[in-house]
């Protein structure tokens, strides 16, 4: 029988997500911060330079404050790791739903989660099946917030491909930006995830706008040029950066199908991560 973890793991993964959330929602990862400057060296174009040059300023003004980068606090995205010995107690979920609770009226964040349907706000980001919650293995406990807003949430989209389209992928997300504009508030980064199943594709999409984004392959690079070369620009107002980044993961899929998702996250790309303590 495996024995009840400590009740202080559950005080713990309650100030964590806190803890997460208010990282996350106050201070840009400095890899993003560095591509936002990087593409702001690289722009010509005189708006675009402006609008760069408006969200360093407002990154810079946000941890002056001490206030969330942007009024879209997002919805709670959840990646708890859990080292053997430690079992998944439904506790771990109340406790992290807590965290959110907390964090929505400690930094403040707006309350965005509401019933599909009613629409009915629950005041504190919290609801059914949200927090959004993924629970993987690892040598500690730690939380990793991934805070998603809508207006780059409503732009991704997936496909389920043939085996046959595999080269189409880079224009299937080029026509997925080109199609989004400016709603998403680029510049944007690009999670893709290619293969395993329907829901997978879309969850190794987000996953991957955990990744770094100093370092890309050369197939994120291809891809990061053929959006780039839409000249949407950062606002949608025009110039070479459109997408600060783009980051693939993959999984095996089955041997008639090719699932492709992107999920689009604005040039607020946020995350953070807290170890708990108990």
């Amino acid at each position: 029988m495996i024995p009840s973890p400590d009740p202080a793991l559950y005080e713990g993964l309650t100030r964590a997500t806190c803890a997460a959330l208010e990282q996350a929602e106050i201070f840009l990862p400095p890899d993003v911060v560095r591509a936002l400057t990087a593409a702001r060296d690289r722009e010509t174009n005189g708006i675009a330079q402006r609008e760069i040059d408006t969200i360093l300023a407002n990154i810079a003004m946000a941890e002056s404050l001490r206030v969330p980068i942007c009024q879209d606090t997002g919805v709670p995205v959840i990646y708890l790791t859990l080292p053997p010995g430690i079992p998944l107690d439904p506790r771990i979920f109340d406790a992290v739903a807590e965290g959110v609770r907390i964090a929505t009226r400690k930094i403040p964040l707006r309350p965005n989660v509401v019933d599909p349907l009613t629409r009915k706000n629950s005041g504190d980001n919290t609801g059914p099946g949200m927090p959004a919650v993924h629970v993987r293995t690892g040598e500690k406990v730690t939380v990793t917030v991934l805070p998603k807003g809508a207006g780059a949430e409503n732009m991704s989209r997936i496909a389920m491909m043939l085996p046959t389209d595999r080269d189409k992928v880079p224009k299937f997300v080029a026509e997925t930006v080109l199609l989004a504009g400016g709603k998403p508030c680029p510049p944007v980064v690009l999670g893709i995830g290619i293969g395993g199943t329907f829901d997978g594709a879309a969850a190794l999409a987000k996953e991957a706008l955990l990744e770094p984004l100093d370092t890309m392959t050369s197939a994120e690079h291809e891809i990061l040029d053929a959006v780039n070369d839409l000249c949407i620009g950062p606002m949608g107002l025009g110039g070479r950066t459109t997408a600060l980044a783009v980051k693939i993961r993959e999984a095996a899929c089955h041997t008639a199908s090719l699932p492709v998702a992107v999920n689009v996250q604005c040039w607020a790309c946020r995350r953070a991560t807290v170890e708990v303590q108990w």
